[in-house]
């Protein structure tokens, strides 16, 4: 019931050659991916439906009816790859936004999360802010976990192994805080037969969490759009904010990219990145943990 769109642009004067990697959480993450060339101060619309290439030509993926999860777009010559080498000058050529469009006439748009806003220095505490102004009465908070490149300068394709799990507590606007559940994000949903599977082992160590989604909706106030699990079960603060504080994830090196939308099932929507605050503070090497 979306129609979802993803712009990239080449901010810079010179060709850059670019790897696109789409994950489907139906399909257990499995990587469908191809390449697009952007000449200088280029701009192209992927269209989710009908993915065609920068000129014009089918991609040679297609998507199934009902298929959602997220894209990773890098440039193959090592735009913002800690693990691939390149040329200083051609960091930060790429710059992108994504517009998903409910049939229920509310939108979802923002801007993509770069290296720069995940990288593995900056893990810790993810926070973000709510209410129902608007009569909000739905949301929809993601979280993708995923590790950053391998040796070809590629997000994993091994998704269905990773995970991350996600102590939560929920602050009113008197900054009270109230403790929730752990949760993990992960590629599964409750219809995923490996779900089970996911749970054992997450808990294997000290039983930590037992729910596990891509997606979650914040509480009983206001709860999943499409009626995914909750953060908070039992929880109605309407006004507030969340702490999303990292207890660990599957292995090290992953990266935890979190967007939070809200809407009011009709006309009004919006979706933002979770602001990410590290919990180590390294006055040595100056550490730079944007936000």
């Amino acid at each position: 019931d979306r129609e979802s769109f993803i712009q990239l642009t080449n901010v810079f004067s010179f060709e850059v050659f670019v790897h696109v990697q789409i994950f489907d959480v139906n399909n257990d993450c499995i990587e469908n991916n191809f390449y697009d060339t952007y000449t200088g101060n280029d701009t192209h619309v992927y269209n989710m439906r009908n993915i065609l290439t920068n000129d014009g030509n089918p991609s040679g993926v297609v998507l199934p009816e009902n298929a959602y999860g997220f894209v990773v777009i890098l440039n193959v010559e090592g735009v913002g790859l800690p693990c691939v080498e390149g040329p200083p000058e051609v960091e930060d050529a790429l710059i992108g936004n994504m517009r998903i469009i409910d049939n229920n006439g509310y939108e979802y748009r923002t801007t993509a999360q770069s290296e720069s806003t995940n990288d593995e220095s900056c893990e810790g505490i993810g926070y973000f802010n709510y209410n129902t102004l608007g009569d909000v009465t739905f949301s929809d908070v993601v979280g993708i976990t995923f590790n950053d490149c391998n040796g070809n300068g590629e997000a994993t394709t091994d998704l269905v192994d990773e995970y991350a799990i996600f102590d939560v507590d929920f602050f009113d606007l008197n900054e009270v805080p109230f403790s929730c559940r752990n949760v993990v994000f992960a590629c599964v949903d409750q219809d995923n037969p490996r779900l089970t599977e996911l749970l054992e082992e997450v808990n294997e160590d000290d039983g930590s969490a037992n729910v596990a989604n891509f997606e979650y909706g914040l509480n009983e106030a206001i709860p999943h759009s499409k009626g995914a699990p909750l953060l908070c079960p039992g929880n109605i603060i309407t006004d507030g904010f969340v702490r999303m504080d990292l207890d660990r994830s599957a292995s090290e090196g992953d990266d935890i990219v979190g967007y939070v939308g809200l809407n009011n099932g009709n006309g009004r929507g919006s979706f933002d990145s979770w602001w990410i605050s590290s919990n180590e503070v390294d006055f040595n090497n100056n550490t730079d943990c944007a936000p």
